[in-house]
């Protein structure tokens, strides 16, 4: 029996999903359009255990999205994941931002393809097949109007995330699907962690960082009038 704490931040949701065998006991999220990490994350991990009362030590593992996602976002959920696993000697298990994501569709047929927002008309993107297994690399993509061009031929494609709204703007296909308010959650963490822990698939508690994608920028501070 796997009891893990499963921690996404990565975006706009602060969400802390409680875990036994792959099951989530217990959610908690904050979808505001404002990062509140830095002030929500340690009482939804407070909350999440007390209400399901169980205590830190009973805890065998921490999981936290890696990434792609926000910069400040990443930082704060992984350095809360690796403090916990420190304090606890407990595993840390990673799991990719945009897989989680992509579970968040059940599709039939045709592709999935998670997105998360980069700014301007980029999106940080992959391709998983209807069986939700990986078929095109994470990718920090420019949109344009033939992007997915050969996906969308093929079949019905189904984008989920939070660049779904500039996508639409540019692709007007039949077999565009545009799955809309979804974002990454550590609800679907909770499976994807379980089998990387039977698998002892953990991390360098010491040495992990999260998966940025593209080296952080700081934008200059706007002059004083």
């Amino acid at each position: 029996m796997a009891l893990i704490l499963n921690i996404e931040t990565a975006t706009t949701n602060c969400s802390v999903s409680l875990s036994i065998d792959g099951e989530t006991l217990l959610l908690k999220e904050d979808y505001s359009s404002n990062y509140s990490h830095a002030e929500r994350l340690h009482v939804f991990i407070d909350e999440t255990l007390r209400e399901a009362k169980i205590e830190r030590s009973q805890l065998d593992a921490i999981a936290v999205s890696k990434g792609p996602g926000s910069y400040t976002g990443l930082r704060i959920g992984v350095s809360a994941a690796k403090g916990l696993c420190y304090a606890l000697d407990i595993p840390l298990i990673s799991i990719s931002t945009l897989e989680a994501l992509a579970h968040q569709v059940k599709a039939e047929s045709g592709v999935i393809v998670p997105m998360l927002d980069a700014r301007r008309m980029e999106v940080y993107s992959a391709i998983f097949s209807s069986e939700l297994k990986q078929i095109r690399k994470i990718e920090a993509q420019i949109l344009d109007k033939t992007s997915f061009t050969e996906e969308l031929v093929n079949g019905k494609v189904y984008f989920v995330g939070n660049g779904v709204e500039k996508t639409k703007t540019l692709i007007n296909h039949d077999n565009a699907v545009f799955v809309e308010d979804k974002l990454p959650s550590a609800n679907q963490m909770s499976a994807l962690a379980n089998l990387k822990y039977k698998k002892s698939d953990t991390e360098d508690v010491a040495y992990f960082e999260p998966y940025y994608l593209k080296d952080f920028v700081a934008l200059k501070p706007k002059p004083k009038s």
